[in-house]
């Protein structure tokens, strides 16, 4: 006999979450499964394959050198501003991929959702997953570039796991709201690009965090990638370990927002098949 799943909306208490995450972990190989799908599928029909993961981050650094260290001059001290900018760029592009397309992962896999029960947070983690192997990747070609300019990684790196903790936790809470939310209104979608750039540049991805006026820096540090991308390039090229009072701050908003997005999401997916 076929197993019917009957869909209600979630309970926001504590147990009900939490036979929720039991319930995800029980889907892990469908999660393996998904996982190895984006992989593949990603830069199947593309010529270059997965040297397009190569290349947005060196094209990216290439153009924002021109821009911020021949033009502005930006103040980096005595680390090159390629490898400056990279440090910075390749934490962040993994936010923001991984945003970008978990945002819109339950839509554009809506013959998905309307056939088969599955958890659909599913969906926007396995983009979560896809981003961090393009990290990893990223991560090899700042090691060359590091190797290439001279600058040598120092012990403080250590410090790189915590960092991705946090921006891992912050990108998966505002990935399940941001999906959640574009299935009933696609202007989320259609506007994150948008909202990414302006993103981008409240982040301290192509200058110091020093440059914010301090009397800005009480608001500016409320953004948890603040604290991701400033110690992440701290700790790997500068030697010196992470403002641990912003990691703090950052690792406390990222589980707040991911506890409030994860029950939005429960509590919305039992509507997801009507309105997607």
């Amino acid at each position: 006999m076929r197993q019917t799943q009957v869909l209600r909306p979630a309970s926001l208490s504590a147990r009900a979450l939490w036979d929720d995450l039991a319930r995800l972990v029980s889907y892990r190989d469908l999660f393996i499964t998904m996982l190895q799908h984006r992989i593949r599928v990603r830069y199947r029909q593309s010529a270059l394959g997965y040297i397009w993961a190569v290349l947005q981050p060196v094209m990216m650094v290439a153009i924002y050198s021109v821009v911020f260290a021949l033009l502005a001059r930006v103040p980096t001290g005595n680390t090159p501003y390629v490898v400056f900018a990279f440090s910075a760029l390749v934490p962040w592009l993994y936010f923001s991929n991984g945003l970008l397309l978990a945002t819109n992962g339950l839509v554009s896999n809506a013959s998905l959702v309307l056939k088969v029960y599955f958890p659909r947070e599913l969906l926007p983690l396995s983009y979560i997953g896809a981003a961090f192997v393009d990290f990893c990747i990223g991560c090899a070609v700042l090691a060359l570039a590091m190797a290439i300019y001279g600058v040598r990684p120092h012990a403080t790196l250590v410090w790189i796991f915590p960092l991705m903790g946090v921006a891992t936790i912050f990108l998966i809470g505002t990935s399940l709201l941001c999906s959640a939310v574009e299935v009933k209104y696609r202007d989320v979608g259609l506007a994150m690009p948008f909202l990414i750039q302006l993103w981008l540049f409240a982040t301290p991805v192509l200058y110091p965090l020093h440059a914010v006026p301090a009397r800005l820096q009480p608001f500016y540090t409320l953004n948890p990638m603040v604290a991701v991308v400033d110690g992440f390039r701290s700790a790997l090229v500068l030697g010196s370990p992470p403002d641990l009072q912003l990691l703090a701050r950052a690792f406390w908003i990222s589980v707040v927002l991911l506890v409030f997005s994860y029950a939005w999401f429960k509590r919305s997916e039992v509507t997801f098949a009507d309105e997607i």
